[in-house]
């Protein structure tokens, strides 16, 4: 009788990737980073395990979405208090925070659950071309994504 062999945290390879998002649209980016982060794109991808890499991005602050979501693509957060409401268009976010864009967008293809709040430490988003992680000696990755037709 064959078994299933799940893999081990000894078996595991984790790499480190290197994605740029110059000129990259959010939600092609934001879905093929998520997909890292569970390793969907290995062969020892098992749904109920962290088997995923880490993925730092550079250059959030160039990320691009298309047709009129710049002024009208809406970012909410509440305080918790009453009327504690705050809305952001994506214009606004992107001039104070660009980093968040890209975290929000990952963090809603990720599980909602212990397993996905553990994948989301495994991404690291910085506005500009630096970032700290160059001691784990990242791959440098390039997404297929479709140029942008306009």
């Amino acid at each position: 009788m064959e078994k299933t062999i799940l893999p081990t945290q000894d078996t595991l390879e984790r790499k480190w990737y290197v994605i740029d998002a110059a000129d990259q649209r959010l939600g092609r980016l934001a879905t093929e980073v998520a997909n890292i982060l569970r390793g969907k794109n290995k062969p020892t991808f098992t749904p109920h395990m962290d088997t995923g890499d880490f993925v730092v991005i550079i250059n959030a602050e160039k990320v691009v979405v298309t047709g009129k979501k710049p002024s009208q693509k809406l970012y909410r957060r509440h305080s918790g208090r009453p009327g504690g409401m705050k809305v952001e268009t994506f214009n606004q976010l992107q001039g104070r925070i660009p980093e968040r864009i890209i975290e929000k967008a990952v963090k809603g293809m990720l599980p909602k659950n212990s397993l996905g709040r553990k994948l989301f430490t495994k991404l690291n988003v910085y506005a500009g071309p630096n970032h700290k992680q160059q001691a784990q000696k990242p791959e440098i990755l390039t997404l297929n994504t479709i140029p942008k037709t306009r």
